[in-house]
């Protein structure tokens, strides 16, 4: 998996930024060690933006809508890269455990917490994946704003925030803690973005 993450890394980042330099803001709030990073989503090339602000030193694995698994070739390669493919519609157990191992194996693991691409003037409520994922392993939150303009050939701007520890003492979270880390995560995720459109 990591070999094929490197090999992908290596062969799509100079093509992509050719077209779409990237340009990393806070890169060193980045934690070592297993951590939830949680991202706004405006565009389908916001986890390659992700990705390539973060470089090559923190892996990160996005969790994906299983459509994008169908894709010849393509999904094949992304999932050997280490991407989770997630069943939206289903309560999906295997995509579950592939993300609580990738977090308690210290990984990085890239959430989308609205769950889907938001347009600018949309109102769409975060889902509380990432909070459960956070509290289920001791892992920290790092909040991340893509900026929603991508001009091509110009910088497009990937703010990474300070990294916070949801406080649940020795127990699984309430929904209702869920549902308030999850407003949290987003109402710095959008701090972060304040000033940059």
């Amino acid at each position: 998996m990591e070999a094929m993450y490197r090999l992908l890394y290596c062969i799509v980042r100079p093509i992509f930024c050719l077209f779409h330099p990237v340009r990393a803001v806070g890169r060193e709030n980045i934690p070592e060690g297993g951590a939830v990073l949680c991202a706004n989503h405006t565009a389908l090339t916001d986890p390659l933006f992700v990705c390539f602000a973060a470089r090559l030193h923190f892996k990160i694995r996005p969790l994906a809508k299983i459509e994008l698994s169908r894709v010849p070739v393509i999904g094949w390669l992304l999932g050997k890269a280490g991407v989770i493919y997630v069943d939206r519609g289903h309560a999906d157990v295997k995509a579950v455990k592939a993300a609580l191992s990738c977090l308690k194996g210290e990984g990085k693991l890239l959430i989308f917490p609205e769950g889907t691409r938001v347009h600018e003037g949309e109102d769409v409520a975060a889902k509380g994946g990432a909070a459960l994922f956070a509290t289920r392993t001791g892992s920290p939150i790092l909040p991340v704003y893509v900026s929603r303009k991508k001009p091509w050939f110009r910088p497009t701007t990937v703010v990474f925030g300070q990294p916070f520890h949801p406080q649940i003492a020795g127990r699984k979270a309430t929904a209702e803690e869920l549902d308030q880390i999850t407003h949290t995560v987003m109402d710095q995720i959008h701090a972060l973005g304040e000033g940059l459109e």
